[in-house]
């Protein structure tokens, strides 16, 4: 890996050039010849194109800079491996290669550890859609995979899912201006009832104090288990809404239980 070491320290990004499809093939036919600046300045020519890959991951990954650097091994890789009789555009060759080398380190470095069997599933998938996109320019079916892979469908689903990146519980998922709506705002609540007698009774007094609509909420919610959709749905308001009256009763229960 070290020969695909790139160092970015210093460059002024909002600086780099972009070459025209006419420069990268006078370049590519440079470095057929055995020019090495040529590679060079294909790599410098190109990083916008990095850049412009990373966008994806914005606020999905702490350290960009990793990314890109890992960004720019795929970029010399797509480089070292383009043959202008290929006949398409560089970028249509070097995007897929470029995204499956970043894919690559953030599952390697994932937190979840997903088995070496499924793993070699998912590299030998990658691999093959990457060859495909670079010939077709689309990208393939899950069964076209599996019939050349030998596997079910399912084993291609199950290891393209398994690269996916875990989210937090946390993570916004709806806002209309108002209240945010988080992912565990549609979770179940299967908590049991508490079965503290005097707890239960100032509950129940603090409840009786709550509008006919907040009741039903916080009763479909906490006791039936409804998500906020689903509550949604049957008052015919929408999910903000639900979660505003939610966390309003909520409030007032607190405030009244202190």
């Amino acid at each position: 890996m070290a020969k695909y070491k790139v160092e970015i320290s210093g460059i002024n990004t909002n600086d780099l050039d972009v070459l025209s499809n006419e420069e990268m093939v006078l370049l590519f036919k440079r470095m057929q010849e055995g020019d090495s600046f040529a590679r060079e300045l294909l790599a410098q020519g190109n990083l916008k194109l990095v850049l412009a890959i990373l966008k994806r991951f914005n606020n999905k990954y702490d350290n960009m800079d990793d990314l890109f650097q890992i960004g720019c091994i795929g970029l010399l890789k797509a480089i070292d491996n383009f043959d202008l009789s290929f006949n398409v555009k560089f970028s249509t060759y070097a995007v897929p290669m470029i995204l499956g080398e970043i894919k690559r380190y953030i599952r390697d470095n994932s937190i979840i550890r997903v088995s070496r069997s499924v793993k070699d599933i998912a590299y030998k998938t990658l691999k093959l859609k990457e060859e495909f996109v670079s010939e077709h320019g689309y990208e393939p079916s899950v069964e076209y995979l599996a019939t050349k892979l030998e596997l079910e469908p399912f084993d291609i689903i199950n290891a393209m899912e398994s690269l996916r990146e875990p989210v937090s519980m946390y993570e916004a998922i709806y806002n209309d201006g108002g209240d945010t709506i988080y992912l565990y705002d549609q979770i179940e609540d299967k908590k049991a009832n508490s079965n503290d007698f005097s707890n239960r009774l100032a509950l129940e007094n603090a409840i009786d104090d709550l509008n006919k609509r907040e009741k039903l909420i916080l009763d479909e919610r906490f006791v039936v288990g409804k998500t906020q959709t689903e509550i949604a749905k049957e008052l015919d308001i929408s999910q903000a809404q639900v979660s505003r009256l939610e966390k309003s009763a909520i409030k007032q229960l607190k405030k009244t239980l202190k």
